[in-house]
């Protein structure tokens, strides 16, 4: 076999089917052994000849413009015929037109874009690949094989019909159908009663003359029947004593069907169509309710989950990377007190000349942090891999790495809580909670000579700021004016400001005005140390399951307790 630059190259195959209700196509993106046109000339593939490393990312793309996605695969399968490929159409203006054009046959091709990595090439000019990369799909006018064209398109000429319509205008339309539909039943019913009063006048009279208004009478009755049939094929009586519309719209295709020829002027189909929408004509045997098989049960892309709260306690306190390896960290610190302690700053001090200095000898420790190793997983049947939608993955990472968030942030909360110092007393209101500001922003600079510039509290104190107000009754920290400038809390930020500290709302710190229930943070003076969180995944055989786990190492300490004070309850 001989080696070969990689090549790019497009080979097209038949669309199979192209469902517009759920905009998916489908078809067999590459035969095997099997002859076809390609960019490059004749081309075949030998059977496993193409590897599809991240099969999610491959796009589906518009006559193999790069430029012009318009839709993602959702999975693949290999045969010993070919490669089956099924995508997921975007709901853009450019993939609604594709499954409308996929729908009359104006594109009947799936064509692959494929990087040749090895072939050999035949005498008669035909490349036979032997391996390659699946690089992309397109949506192309023609296959390479003449007799393969689309084979099956559901729904996707009613939504060609409709697409000039606003929902308005369906609405208004689909009311005027059954109304039209309701008279002329009511029209039908007038017709047939008149026509069963005559037959039975008929009979009693069968050996009397006809007269000319009786002769009158069966004629009007007549045309007028045969007028009302192009619109109302026929009725039939029920025991509850009404007469309903018999149609012959019996599953989702017949509707659809129906649907189709409605649109396109057919009357039949028009009332059809009417009476099946009109519950009032419907049996029981005839709702969707009592055919779940052509009621499928559909997903929206969009997940919903109360589980995004962020990591407010660690955004409020420094933050810096975990070293590359190693587990205990060493952070050098001289922390002196009016008490005294293991560390001794130099001193100055004011000397007559000729005097030595002030000499005194500094002496400093460490602060050991000790990286702990946060992780959490999710066992995963084979099955639900391979037969989800593509969302599942996604939303999985989502909620792993929300969950990572919450733990680590909790842990950060527990070392202010273990490090900090406690602050003075006071009460759990709007007037206590300004206490403990003034009382402890001070505190904290005057402990450590560093800044409180940050206040973490609970959700209980974000509200009792949004509803404080003055002796006027305006709010006081939620002013649309200047007039009150103690700060900023909204309800839709658990950002804002409190007498000059930024806020910080953590609904993990402890619930309720109580101890340890607000923090306010020099962030100099607590530190919080992680490496990046990281995904990995292992088959478990045995199970026939995988197994995703989410993990990361992080610690979080109060350096030094002064800057640090613990909201204190009277």
């Amino acid at each position: 076999m001989e080696a070969m630059k990689p090549t790019l190259l497009t080979f097209s195959s038949p669309i199979e089917a192209s469902d517009a209700g759920r905009r998916i196509i489908s078809g067999q993106i590459v035969p095997f052994g099997a002859v076809g046109t390609t960019s490059v000339g004749p081309v075949i593939f030998e059977r496993g000849s193409i590897a599809i490393p991240k099969p999610s990312q491959i796009k589906l793309l518009a006559q193999h413009n790069s430029n012009d996605p318009i839709g993602r695969a959702q999975s693949f399968q290999e045969t010993p015929d070919g490669i089956f490929g099924t995508f997921k159409v975007s709901a853009s203006s450019k993939g609604t037109d594709a499954l409308l054009m996929a729908s009359e046959d104006l594109i009947s091709g799936l064509s692959v874009g494929v990087e040749v990595l090895a072939s050999r090439e035949m005498k008669n000019g035909t490349l036979v690949v032997s391996s390659a990369n699946l690089k992309e799909v397109s949506l192309v006018e023609a296959p390479a094989f003449s007799a393969a064209r689309v084979l099956e398109v559901i729904a996707a000429a009613g939504e060609d019909d409709m697409v000039e319509q606003t929902i308005e205008e369906q609405e208004s339309e689909l009311i005027d159908q059954i109304s039209n539909a309701a008279d002329q039943l009511k029209t039908l019913q007038v017709i047939e009663q008149a026509l069963e009063d005559q037959e039975t006048q008929s009979s009693n009279e069968s050996e009397a003359p006809m007269s000319q208004d009786t002769a009158a009478t069966t004629e009007a009755a007549a045309v007028a029947a045969e007028a009302s049939r192009p619109v109302i094929k026929a009725s039939s009586a029920y025991g509850d004593g009404t007469t309903r519309v018999r149609h012959g719209i019996t599953s989702m295709g017949k509707y659809t069907e129906h649907k189709v020829k409605a649109a396109l002027g057919n009357d039949d189909s028009k009332l059809w169509v009417s009476a099946a929408e009109d519950r009032s004509l419907l049996t029981a045997s005839d709702t969707l309710s009592n055919n779940g098989a052509f009621n499928p049960i559909q997903y929206l892309a969009n997940f919903v989950s109360n589980t995004n709260f962020g990591r407010p306690a660690i955004d409020a306190v420094t933050r810096q990377a975990a070293p590359a390896s190693g587990l205990q960290i060493n952070i050098p610190a001289m922390i002196t007190s009016a008490g005294g302690g293991s560390s001794t700053a130099p001193t100055v001090a004011a000397n007559t000349i000729g005097d030595a200095p002030s000499d005194t000898s500094m002496t400093s420790a460490y602060t050991t942090m000790t990286l702990a190793r946060y992780a959490g997983q999710q066992t995963i049947d084979l099955s639900l891999i391979e037969r989800s939608d593509p969302v599942f993955f996604d939303q999985l990472a989502i909620q792993l790495q929300r969950a990572y968030l919450l733990a680590t942030d909790a842990a950060m909360i527990a070392a202010l809580t273990a490090g900090g110092t406690q602050a003075a007393t006071t009460a759990g209101t709007s007037a206590g909670l300004i206490s403990f500001i003034s009382t402890e922003a001070p505190a904290a600079y005057a402990g450590s000579s560093y800044f409180a510039e940050n206040i973490i509290t609970n959700t209980n104190w974000w509200s009792t700021l949004i509803g404080s107000v003055d002796t006027t009754g305006r709010p006081i920290y939620n002013a649309i004016n200047p007039y009150n400038a103690a700060g900023q809390s909204a309800p839709t930020s658990i950002k804002g400001n409190v007498l000059g500290l930024s806020l910080f709302v953590d609904k993990n710190v402890t619930a309720g005005l109580v101890d340890e229930s607000a923090f306010i943070v020099a962030p100099e003076t607590a530190l919080w140390v992680e490496s990046p969180e990281a995904f990995f995944s292992v088959n478990v055989v045995s199970s026939m399951a995988i197994q995703t786990a989410i993990y990361g190492y992080g610690v979080g300490k109060v350096l030094i307790p002064a800057g640090v004070r613990r909201f204190n309850l009277t």
